[in-house]
């Protein structure tokens, strides 16, 4: 669970938003947490990695498995 911020980073740029954009799209008002997320400073909660997960249409697995690529 190590590269979940990094994934997720790496999702975000393929689709070409913003920490803004992606908070938005996740129901958050700001972007602070998901910054912390994407650089390691925090674990993200269960509902936030179904979320994630749901909303990239990747699987849950790929987000939370460090030698599972997305």
């Amino acid at each position: 669970m190590d590269r979940f911020g990094e994934k997720l980073r790496a999702l975000r740029h393929k689709k070409q938003w913003t920490l803004k954009r992606l908070a938005a799209q996740m129901g958050y008002r700001a972007h602070g947490y998901l910054s912390e997320i994407e650089s390691g400073k925090r674990v993200p909660t269960a509902l936030f990695v179904l979320q994630a997960s749901r909303l990239f249409g990747v699987s849950c697995d790929a987000l939370m498995k460090d030698e599972l690529e997305v």
